[in-house]
This record gives C-alpha cells, sequence and structure tokens, in this order.
C-alpha cells in the first residue's frame, strides 16, 4: 500500500503525530544545507519557510506533496507576525502531522528558533532541532574572512544591530571597547550608527567589510574602514541582506574567487 502519512477512520483522515522540525538552512547556497535536514525536508507534510531561505531548496529538496508556506519577515514587510507563525505550526502540527520550520543560518542565532519549539511543545506538540551554518561566521569566511586569527583576533562577538523596539543595540558600544572582531547581522539600516560607536570608541581606521548575499552567485562585498564605510556601502549600492564585519581580521581578507568558482561548478 506504501507509505501513508494519514490512517483513514470512518472515512475520514487522521493526520500523524504531530511533530516540529526546526532545521537551519544555512546562509543560502543550495548546498550549505546538512544532510539532515534534507532528511527532515523529505519527510514533511509542511514546510514553513522564511524569506532568507534559499526557495531552491524546497523545489530540490522537500516532498514532492509538502505544502509549502512562506512566512518571512523582512524590515518593513512581515507576511505573519511571531505570534501567527507560533499558532500557524502548531494547527498544521496536528492537522497534517510533520510541520518542518525552515530558517535561513541557524535558528538559535536570532531566528527565534527556541520561541517557536517552547510554543510547540507547550500545545502538545513532538519538537527536534536541526542546526544549520550561521551566516555569522560563514558570511565572513565566504569573503575571505575568518572570524578570527592568530595575531590578529582572539575572540569574536556576533550581535543584532538593533533591540526590540528598534533601537541601537547598547551591546554594540561595549563591543567597540574591545579587540575582538565584531560581526553584525541584519545592521545594514544602523550602518551610520554603527560606524559613530566605533569612531568614538577612537577606532575610526579599523577595517570593516560589509557582505551582502553571502555565499550565493550574486555575492558583493565592499572592505573601508570604521570612518568611510557608509560611503563605500552606499557607492557599491550594497543591500540587504548584508552581513557586517569590523575588526583586524579583514585586514588579513583572502582572495579565492577562483577557487570558489571551480568548487561550485562541480
Amino acid at each position: 500500500m506504501g507509505n501513508l502519512s494519514a490512517i483513514q477512520t470512518n472515512g475520514h483522515p487522521l493526520a500523524a503525530e504531530p511533530q516540529l522540525t526546526v532545521v537551519g538552512a544555512g546562509p543560502g547556497d543550495l548546498d550549505l544545507i546538512t544532510l539532515k535536514g534534507i532528511k527532515a525536508l523529505r519527510s514533511a507534510d509542511v514546510v514553513l519557510y522564511d524569506a532568507l531561505v534559499n526557495e531552491s531548496m524546497l523545489t530540490n529538496y522537500a516532498a514532492p506533496g509538502a505544502l509549502c508556506i512562506f512566512v518571512g519577515k523582512r524590515r518593513r514587510h512581515k507576511a505573519f507576525s511571531q505570534e501567527d507563525i507560533n499558532e500557524l505550526i502548531v494547527d498544521y502540527a496536528k492537522k497534517r502531522g510533520h510541520v518542518v520550520r525552515l530558517k535561513g543560518g541557524d535558528p538559535f542565532v536570532f531566528g527565534r528558533g527556541l520561541e517557536e519549539l517552547q510554543y510547540a511543545q507547550d500545545h502538545g506538540v513532538e519538537v527536534s532541532y536541526i542546526p544549520g551554518v550561521s551566516s555569522a561566521i560563514a558570511a565572513a569566511g565566504a569573503a575571505g574572512i575568518a572570524v578570527s586569527l592568530r595575531g590578529a583576533s582572539r575572540g569574536f562577538w556576533v550581535l543584532t544591530a538593533t533591540t526590540d523596539t528598534g533601537a541601537l543595540n547598547p551591546d554594540i558600544l561595549e563591543a567597540a571597547q574591545t579587540s575582538a572582531t565584531v560581526v553584525i547581522l541584519m545592521g545594514l539600516a544602523k550602518l551610520p550608527e554603527i560606524a559613530a560607536a566605533f569612531a568614538a570608541a577612537g577606532k575610526t581606521t579599523l577595517p570593516v567589510a560589509v557582505i551582502q548575499n553571502a555565499t550565493l552567485p550574486q555575492q558583493q562585498s565592499v572592505v573601508g574602514t570604521v570612518a568611510d564605510i557608509v560611503q563605500q556601502v552606499a557607492a557599491n549600492e550594497i543591500g540587504s541582506p548584508a552581513v557586517i564585519i569590523l575588526g583586524e581580521v579583514v585586514r588579513h581578507q583572502l582572495s579565492f574567487e577562483t577557487a570558489l568558482t571551480s568548487i561550485q561548478s562541480f
């Protein structure tokens, strides 16, 4: 009879055991999702995916009969509120069975993955988590920058640019006082304020890189200093999504465009 995702009772289908798997899709490249993440997609009855997810993953990896729904949130545009998404997860899990929540990068790095797991678990849904490659490290690496490097940086901070109210994250002011590499996600709109914070800390000559669409064919990056990075970004028409890297490690940027091109051709 084949594999059935539902059991017939008195002519009405009963959904499989409600289950949520929160999956990290990685930074963008189709091949940077984990094997375990692919297996989860292949077993999903429903996929709820975010704006930063490469939609090719759905056509390449999701089960043919899976219901795929965009629930992405981006600056100035939200298809669904977080509360709406939480309710959709539980509703679809109880009606259809296995829900995969596909999120860009790693769901536990500013991705609200834990919140969604907790909500689902509190409402009687079995939950699991599959890590993803975080853009916090991968975006820098894709541009030839190591977030830690002997002689240049003994560690790194990963920060979001804003608070829940939209104000500049005050932790950025503290990070500017350190010698660590500072990685800022979802921060391009706050770049003038970020640069001002580092300038106030006496770091106008500190190198800065901004990487847009990291790991994708349309990846672009620009390098400058705290003093001129805002102008460099504008001149090069860099837009979101982008990752900001501030630190001495940027001086040691490696160029490996040819090697990356050959790898992508396999």
